[in-house]
């Protein structure tokens, strides 16, 4: 016997390249066990059906890019395609997954792209059935999760851009089975609560825009967006829409059917303020300019006012007569002495007429201010704004304070009302 016995680290090593080289990028469905995830990111699991086990691996990279591994558990049935690696020292080997899809949804991703192109067939993304965004919008509805982070960077934006808008919050789920649903009856009340101020002529009380939208997630956590009856309603809608989902590169059936697609909540927000926040500055920069050329004005009227003031024609009269008095005294040294008298009298008397009349305007200047400082503290005492800086509300439904706790009972669940603060007001819904 010449032929050498192979060791156990070159069968396996053998074996190993044959199985790597061999099985590259292959597909297996299988269904999840024994799932677990490390604290280096790394996630572990079984694949098994009812007469085999495969283990199988997803590393953190690429556990980043299949984010739907998060919401897996055992049991449920999956279609993933990866690598084979042996592990020399066990002399085992596993799958190492590249892309992981759950088989009872589907693969989300063609499903989308079929979506899609459907309903790009029947016009629903058409570029002519587009409404225009107004360029000023008063009043405003957001459809989204109220403890969303989406909310409080759309609503931080609107209020550091913007003093006049007004923003009605509509709550609705955003993510899971029941979202699509959910979404939709938030538009469909929206819609119906626009209509009936219409119907009655309160135009105060119409919205310019319909907002849509909710934070980044995965392609499933996005997925209520891609609801197709939720995209006919969007379509239908008689108010402007726009959709802001996800992230810049996230892209959702939504976002094609609004009127506007917006990247993100705080893009949204920044868009619906840009000219409102354009028109501020200018008319700003136009106060600035102004009350420079104003205080420039007033400058120059009180130094030509000063250059006709009693006082001042008195000093240069006194200069003349002073340069006439010189030239008598030249001219006749004899008549210097009647002249003086009189001359010096009627300096007295100039001097104390011009002492009275300050301490006239002076005591009439004193008065009116007193008088206005009184005026002044008589508002303050009056504004009801005093009040609500103290840190008081009251809360309005159409136009109506409500007074007590028992006229809040009576509130329907479905009326929305204002909450006024000394900044501003909120609108509300009373909670289930």
């Amino acid at each position: 016997m010449n032929q050498k016995v192979p060791s156990v680290t070159d069968l396996i090593s053998a074996i190993k390249k044959n199985l790597e080289g061999g099985f590259r990028n292959v597909t297996v469905v299988g269904e999840v066990t024994n799932l677990s995830h490390s604290s280096a990111g790394h996630w572990y699991l079984s694949l098994s059906d009812p007469n085999s086990l495969l283990g199988a691996a997803v590393f953190k990279m690429d556990a980043m890019r299949n984010p739907v591994i998060k919401n897996l558990k055992d049991g449920d049935k999956v279609m993933c395609t990866g690598s084979i690696s042996v592990y020399p020292k066990r002399g085992s080997f596993q799958l190492i997954i590249k892309r992981i899809v759950p088989i009872g949804k589907g693969d989300l991703k063609d499903q989308f792209e079929k979506l899609k192109k459907k309903l790009a067939g029947e016009g629903l993304f058409d570029l002519s059935s587009k409404t225009k965004i107004p360029d000023l919008p008063k009043r405003i509805a957001v459809i989204t999760a109220l403890r969303g982070a989406a909310l409080q960077d759309f609503l931080n934006i609107i209020k550091r851009r913007s003093h006049f808008m007004d923003i009605m919050v509509v709550p609705a789920l955003v993510q899971g089975d029941a979202a699509p649903g959910s979404i939709r009856r938030a538009l469909e009340a929206t819609i119906r609560f626009h209509l009936k101020h219409k119907e009655a002529g309160n135009l105060d009380k119409l919205l310019d825009v319909i907002v849509l939208t909710r934070g980044g997630g995965s392609l499933e956590d996005l997925w209520a967006f891609n609801d197709e009856a939720l995209a006919w309603d969007i379509f239908n809608c008689p108010i402007p829409t726009v959709s802001a989902v996800g992230h810049q590169v996230d892209y959702s059936i939504s976002d094609y059917v609004a009127d506007l697609r917006c990247e993100t909540p705080s893009a949204a927000a920044e868009i619906l303020t840009n000219t409102q926040k354009n028109i501020v500055e200018t008319l700003e920069n136009s106060k600035k300019h102004l009350v420079s050329s104003i205080r420039q004005r007033i400058s120059k009227e009180k130094y030509d006012l000063s250059q006709k003031s009693p006082r001042r024609i008195i000093e240069e009269l006194w200069k003349k007569l002073h340069s006439f008095q010189s030239q008598v005294e030249q001219l006749n040294p004899v008549v210097r002495k009647y002249e003086l008298i009189p001359y010096q009298q009627y300096e007295y008397e100039l001097d104390m007429k011009v002492e009275r009349l300050k301490k006239t305007l002076l005591s009439s200047f004193e008065s009116k201010v007193q008088k206005l400082e009184r005026n002044k503290n008589l508002l303050d005492a009056m504004n009801p704004k005093n009040v609500l800086s103290r840190g008081y509300a009251y809360t309005e439904i159409d136009g109506k304070v409500l007074s007590s706790a028992e006229d809040f009972e009576k509130v329907d669940s479905s009326t929305i009302f204002k909450v006024h603060y000394s900044d501003g007001h909120i609108n509300a819904t009373k909670a289930l």
